[in-house]
């Protein structure tokens, strides 16, 4: 009788486990959804550095839309203005004057180059995959889904009884997309696919269970060739052939390999896309997965993320955002967010590759907002935020070797524009790597683009003591930058200071006599961005003990550059003398560089700064500044700098519901990726900082989030950390030593000096004793 009793109380619990619903694992980061994406923004985004794609998971119908980074048109271009040296000082004087509009008419016409052409000279989608299957009856248990922890995208449901499958992944090893159907029951897959591309550049031949894309993405003859090879494997079933594509019927499994390339970089398209299905074609799927999780794994599992309780509220992910819409608070979704800008990091931008564009890797159409360009007066700069804090060093590598092949033009640009030694680059440029300054003064005339990224090489030494990557990398890239300033600043005849000019500040205009105009001598960024520029060529010029002599002439220079000024009502000034802001509300910040990402402006010691800093940004934002994705996401460093949680954890609420797709994706509008990577470094930016040589110990902690825990964060002088907490208070600090430097450790009130020698972790506790 107890016996029976007993399988009686197991049958029924069994039972009941499987009457409830599925649910999500509450650590899960899964962006997950019950319903099939409607549009672009609704798809879901995989990639391996250089080949993305965007997954609609219909039922019967999906779509893979395809990105191969280099399915650029166009070519390099020489947008020099011939005017423009013999007219450089005729701008200056205008502007030293006072005679702004003027200044700026003049800088229009006699500097400033033709714009390249948008919505031409540009990058393109690849293509786009479709898979056709019969018409399905009865769907239930609709679910797709991306596995952050495994970048693999899944569609699953229910139809007639069936249980129909994909998984979808690009892989980096292997260099393609690997897509997997399966059903519960034999013979159950019968589907028609092929490629297509909008336009008419493309070329489509089919053989036997492979379809061959080739085009031309081109403008007045320009651009790269591409091909796409599409290989279908079937077990059971069969397979046959049409013009544009295959039928598969009635098979088991299928698995589809997706390859592309062009030649841009100097190889045959056709025969390097043969080869990466050649080559993948030998390898099992589960090979592949495994091949795949492990690599992605290695970069993404160095960091994670915990807020207060484990999820329970098992809502797909749209939902989730609209109940923060509607001003809901959910920590889990900071986690999923924060990891999600590591992904994305992770996928669009890997070594070999080129950096991420404007919206990464991922772009629908053949004429991207912006091009899909490289804007380098803040939106490239932000793509890499997050990688040194969050442990993705590896991920700024092609980021470096991008700016570092700026030189060449930039040498020239220099000398033909400006009549000055080093390299120069301006507001934008893209994959055939202009520097000229084009199109309107109001964005374009403004020199500081190369020496804004040279920062990033600097920072990268700062975090991981490379120093063959100093010597190599870093130095002949702040060399020219550096060089250019020393032969362009000039003394201002007003206050005998040395300025920049004529430049501007991102892309804002002033008004003075009625008149707007946007160039002017000494902008307040320029200068923040020179003194940087300069004390990071020193310190390195100390480091590798060259150029000593250069090293004190940048000395000397920086004694006489104007220095930022605070204006009447107590905000720092934008540009050189208190003038009418024409958008007081303007998305960018520009003169707080100093703040974040620079440090001139979070010197303890020194407070009007961040007195000043933080009025600038109380007017920005009562103006409705932050209207933008990344703008707001660059709020959220600012007051993450200003060690103000509540505000951050206000704009971090503000970018979900305000700026946030149901992909995640990040909404300018429209879609922009560098607010997501700006939104991953803001919340590390709360946790931990590293700049005026301490390690800052939950700097900004908000409210809500009353417990949690982070690990695997890096700081400058080569630490990584782990941070407990419980009730708002830090519990368990451990800190790991890369290079074994002397650390320092503030805590609120509290700091510690740690002794600890290079692989040597300590653990702390919240009083930062040594536990």
């Amino acid at each position: 009788m107890k016996r029976t009793y007993i399988l009686l109380i197991v049958f029924l619990t069994i039972l009941q486990a499987c009457q409830t619903p599925k649910k999500q694992n509450p650590r899960e980061l899964k962006l997950w959804y019950d319903k099939p994406a409607d549009n672009w923004e609704e798809a879901l985004p995989i990639g391996n550095g250089r080949l993305g794609a965007m997954i609609f998971g219909g039922i019967e119908n999906e779509r893979i839309q395809l990105n191969e980074e280099s399915v650029w048109t166009g070519a390099p271009v020489k947008r020099a203005n011939p005017e423009a040296l013999e007219n450089l000082d005729k701008v200056r004087q205008l502007l030293f004057e006072g005679k702004y509009a003027e200044g700026d008419r003049l800088a229009q016409e006699k500097i400033m180059g033709t714009r390249v052409d948008k919505g031409l000279h540009t990058y393109q989608t690849l293509g786009d995959l479709h898979i056709q299957f019969n018409k399905f009856r009865d769907i239930s248990n609709y679910n797709r889904n991306l596995d952050l922890q495994k970048a693999i995208t899944t569609t699953s449901f229910e139809a007639d009884g069936i249980e129909y499958k994909r998984e979808i992944f690009a892989s980096a090893p292997n260099q393609i997309i690997v897509i997997k159907l399966t059903a519960s029951e034999k013979g159950k897959l019968s589907f028609s696919t092929w490629i297509d591309r909008p336009g008419e550049a493309e070329q489509i031949s089919v053989g036997e269970n492979q379809i061959l894309m080739t085009g031309f993405a081109q403008y007045n003859g320009n651009g790269t060739k591409f091909a796409s090879v599409v290989s279908v494997n079937v077990t059971g079933g069969k397979t046959s052939t049409t013009k544009t594509g295959l039928n598969i019927k009635n098979a088991d499994e299928v698995e589809i390999h997706i390859s592309a390339r062009t030649d841009f970089w100097g190889t045959d398209e056709i025969k390097t896309s043969a080869a990466d299905i050649k080559n993948t074609n030998v390898i099992s799927f589960e090979n592949l997965k495994t091949n795949h999780i492990n690599e992605y794994q290695s970069l993404f599992n160095r960091v994670s993320l915990e807020l207060n309780e484990p999820d329970t509220l098992n809502l797909p992910t749209d939902k989730r955002l609209a109940r923060i819409k509607n001003g809901e608070a959910d920590s889990h979704f900071t986690e999923l967010y924060f990891q999600y800008g590591r992904y994305l990091l992770i996928s669009s931008s890997r070594s070999g590759t080129l950096p991420s564009n404007l919206q990464g890797i991922w772009d629908g159409t053949l004429s991207p907002p912006w091009n899909a360009d490289y804007h380098i007066n803040i939106n490239i700069q932000m793509n890499y935020w997050p990688a040194l804090v969050t442990n993705l060093a590896e991920c700024q590598q092609p980021f470096f070797e991008f700016t570092n092949d700026l030189r060449k033009r930039g040498a020239i640009t220099a000398k033909e524009v400006y009549g000055c030694r080093g390299v120069v680059a301006h507001h934008t440029t893209d994959i055939w790597k202009y520097t000229d300054p084009i199109g309107k003064t109001g964005y374009g005339m403004w020199p500081l683009g190369f020496a804004w990224c040279s920062d990033h090489f600097w920072e990268h030494y700062d975090y991981t003591g490379d120093k063959e990557f100093l010597e190599e990398k870093a130095y002949p890239v702040l060399k020219d930058a550096a060089l250019f300033f020393v032969d362009y600043l000039v003394e201002n005849p007003n206050t005998g200071l040395l300025v920049s000019g004529p430049s501007m500040s991102p892309e804002n205009k002033f008004s003075k006599n009625g008149e707007r105009a946007a160039v002017c001598m000494g902008p307040a960024m320029d200068h923040q961005i020179i003194r940087e520029l300069f004390t990071n060529f020193i310190k390195t010029s100390d480091i590798l003990g060259v150029d000593t002599e250069f090293s004190d002439t940048l000395k000397t220079i920086l004694s006489k550059l104007t220095p930022s000024q605070i204006g009447s009502d107590g905000r720092v000034l934008e540009w050189s003398e208190e003038l009418l802001e024409a958008e007081p509300g303007h998305r960018h910040i520009s003169h707080l560089y100093a703040l974040y990402p620079g440090d001139e402006f979070t010197n303890p010691q020194d407070t009007k700064w961040l007195d000043a800093a933080q009025k600038t940004l109380e007017g920005r934002l009562a103006n409705g500044g932050g209207h933008t994705g990344w703008s707001r996401a660059w709020i959220i460093n600012f007051y993450a700098r200003l060690k103000d949680g509540q505000k951050a954890y206000e704009n971090i609420q503000a970018l979900y519901s305000k700026s946030t797709h149901p992909n995640l994706f990040d909404n300018h509008p429209p879609f922009q990726i560098d607010g997501n990577f700006g939104g991953t470094a803001g919340v590390a930016e709360m946790l931990l900082q590293s700049h005026n040589n301490v390690i800052q110990i939950l700097p900004a902690l908000p409210t809500q989030w009353i417990n949690g825990n982070i690990k695997g964060l890096r700081t400058r002088g080569g630490f990584e950390i782990d941070i407990e907490w419980e009730d708002g208070k830090l519990t368990e600090l451990r800190v790991k030593s890369l290079l074994g430097k002397p650390c320092e450790i503030i805590y609120g009130d509290l700091k510690s000096e740690i002794k600890i020698s290079k692989g040597e972790t300590k653990s702390l506790d919240g009083a930062l004793k040594t536990s």
